[in-house]
């Protein structure tokens, strides 16, 4: 596999959360991966029509350290790529390499194993670049990541929390177009995955069973000490947030009948058209 050509990530916006943490906006960005040069594709079978999803957030979570506090080591941080419902991404990336600011000893950090991250302590922000590599089957080259270490809150109005963190997680989707049959036959049943309905007609050779692993190998990040801060990215989670803005603005346009009727003498409505769609 080559990796000669990392291919870039085009970052998201910056929003702030409800609780202050400071968030990457979750928008539903795929990023689509070529798939290998032509000689590549002739030593396995590749899938036509059939894309694999693979929803990924990477992040930081950074904590003051108070009394603690250096002018060297004034925080210390968590950086990380993780799946979007805390599955294990081992099932698809071999490892991560972390590149961190050349004020740091070794700032190249390569993980082998999930759960992808690091930890580390500092008093200074600086971007970090988080390359992916895939496993062979994949066939796929590498993937770069940027993410931007945010030490420090929104709010600098008051001191800051030692107990409250500072989160900022980026979510996107990788989109492995054409995939071999034996890499969708070794994923279609993992849970880190999602496989789109096949096209109709299509055999693919019996789905590889699930390696059961004790949980001292286990690699997501379901049970993690830092997962009480983690970003919700489900489509749950978002389908409730749409629910709930389809009800604001259908009960806004309510109101602005009932004054629009007032002033032009009509009969007030008591609801939309029926035929309304958002």
């Amino acid at each position: 596999m080559s990796y000669s050509q990392p291919l870039p990530l085009k970052r998201q916006g910056e929003h702030l959360s409800d609780d202050g943490a400071s968030a990457i906006k979750p928008s539903r960005l795929k990023i689509a991966i070529p798939s290998e040069d032509s000689d590549k594709k002739n030593a396995n079978k590749r899938l036509k029509d059939v894309e694999i999803c693979v929803p990924v957030v990477y992040g930081t979570i950074a904590f003051y350290l108070g009394r603690k506090a250096s002018e060297s080591q004034s925080h210390k941080w968590t950086v990380y790529v993780r799946g979007a419902s805390n599955e294990d991404l081992g099932v698809v990336i071999k490892r991560v390499v972390f590149q961190l600011h050349p004020s740091f000893n070794n700032p190249t950090r390569v993980v082998e194993s999930p759960p992808f991250e690091l930890s580390e302590s500092g008093w200074g922000e600086f971007e970090i670049a988080i390359t992916l590599y895939f496993h062979s089957d994949a066939c796929e080259k590498q993937l770069d990541l940027y993410h931007h270490l945010k030490l420090y809150p929104e709010d600098e109005s008051g001191p800051q929390s030692t107990k409250k963190p500072v989160v900022v997680e980026s979510y996107n989707e990788i989109v492995f177009p054409e995939p071999s049959d034996g890499f969708l036959a070794r994923l279609q049943n993992h849970p880190a995955v999602n496989v789109p309905r096949l096209p109709a007609g299509l055999n693919l050779p019996s789905p590889v069973p699930i390696d059961t692993m004790n949980d001292k190998e286990r690699g997501d990040t379901k049970d993690h000490s830092l997962s009480q801060w983690f970003l919700n990215f489900s489509e749950a989670d978002e389908l409730l947030k749409l629910a709930a803005a389809r009800q604001q603005v259908q009960a806004h346009i309510v109101k602005l009948r009932r004054q629009l009727s007032l002033v032009e003498g009509l009969p007030q409505l008591s609801k939309p058209p029926s035929g309304y769609e958002l």
